[in-house]
């Protein structure tokens, strides 16, 4: 059981600001590769396909290591899984860099992913190291600050591909690993989330955390929303480059204004987690989702394909991205409080397996790829708000039974 030791005042902004650098730790080495798969397929001798490969494999690998991470965390205690992650993670980078073999590279690829799995554990350590309403307000900050990562780490890799080459992301990112271990060593030891001994059970912790009906279902609402995000992301490159023809240096600006339309979606939440309460949130903003899909089915059929006609639609849905996930996290991590990190890992593999999924159904459907991500809102959208529906309803049954 995990020690719940709250933060003095002085030192909440440095936990703010390690959470922070772990949220972008966790997003930064997907998406800001990218840029430089032309360069790596150079450097390797090899075809775009198989640099793609490297991806798949980075995702596969976090996935794997987040369901060992909770349960030890857990167990161990947050810091040390923490930074022997952060550790391997950083290797795992260096190996990157300095070696010319293919085979090599994805060897150090998913040495890397291993080690980011730790960076799972901010939704723990938010749950240790704060309470009440500063618990939803962060999580609020760093929903909204991951949907800016994600969003610019596009722009970010094509300036450190023309600046360093493809080396230049995994030097990124071994020096912001290096800030995250200091900051950890220095912060957690005075604030030791220790644990009590107890025998390690995978297979007991994960059953009784997913055993539970609204655990599940809370953390898939916050899933359904996520990819609503995460299925633009992916197939925005198909659209604005393919399609529109735009440059990508135009398709990183857009990209960026899109991600900072995350702010505005943060500042609504925080707005609305003072007045109304975490599930009145969550239909709020599964309801806006539903109207972005609305909007955009009805702007593509008025004034067709076009970089307006996606991306304000996909500016409404931002918000309600927010608003629901942060006040679904919060749901979900506050019925296993002893053992947050099993809580945390459960709820980001489903996020992963989830938003995957509906990316990959997007990409592969006949229909026009606006169509399609419109529809993907509209469905994705109400699927929670029966999802959360079934959660109010038995809810009510429980209390007149």
């Amino acid at each position: 059981m995990v020690e719940r030791k709250e933060l003095p005042a002085p030192r909440k902004p440095a936990a703010v600001g390690l959470l922070l650098t772990m949220t972008l730790l966790g997003v930064f080495p997907i998406d800001v590769v990218l840029p430089s798969f032309p360069a790596l397929s150079e450097h390797f001798g090899r075809p775009s396909s198989d640099i793609a490969l490297s991806v798949s494999l980075f995702a596969i690998g976090i996935a794997l290591s987040q369901l060992l991470v909770g349960p030890l965390s857990d167990t161990m205690g947050r810091k040390s899984l923490l930074l022997i992650g952060i550790t391997v993670s950083a290797i795992g980078a260096t190996g990157c860099v300095l070696t010319d073999d293919y085979g090599a590279f994805l060897f150090f690829r998913v040495v890397q992913a291993l080690g980011c799995g730790c960076f799972v554990l901010s939704q723990a350590l938010i749950q240790d190291l704060f309470s009440g309403l500063e618990q939803q307000r962060l999580r609020i900050f760093l929903v909204t600050c991951g949907g800016i990562f994600i969003s610019v780490s596009p722009l970010a890799g094509t300036g450190l591909q023309h600046w360093m080459g493809w080396r230049g992301s995994f030097v990124v990112f071994v020096a912001l690993a290096a800030g995250v271990f200091v900051g950890a060593w220095r912060l957690l030891s005075r604030t030791a989330v220790s644990s009590h001994a107890r025998p390690l059970d995978f297979i007991g912790a994960y059953r009784t955390v997913c055993g539970d009906f609204r655990f599940m279902a809370y953390w898939l609402t916050s899933a359904l929303a996520f990819s609503c995000h995460f299925s633009f992301i992916v197939i925005s490159p198909l659209v604005f480059i393919d399609q529109l023809q735009l440059s990508p240096e135009t398709f990183s600006l857009a990209l960026l204004g899109y991600g900072l339309a995350y702010i505005g979606g943060g500042a609504l939440a925080t707005v609305l987690s003072n007045r109304i309460d975490p599930q009145t949130q969550i239909i709020t903003g599964l309801s806006l989702i539903l109207l972005a899909g609305v909007l955009m089915f009805g702007l593509s059929s008025q004034l067709g394909l076009s970089v307006t006609t996606v991306l304000l639609p996909m500016i409404v849905c931002t918000a309600g991205t927010t608003i629901a996930r942060a006040a679904a996290h919060t749901r979900a991590m506050n019925l296993f409080p002893e053992q947050a990190g099993t809580s945390a890992s459960a709820g980001s593999v489903l996020i992963f397996i989830v938003g995957g999924l509906t990316s990959a159904a997007i990409s592969l459907t006949p229909l026009a790829l606006q169509t399609t991500l419109a529809l993907c809102l509209v469905l994705l959208s109400l699927l929670g708000l029966a999802l959360n529906g079934l959660i109010r309803h038995r809810h009510r049954g429980l209390l007149t039974g």
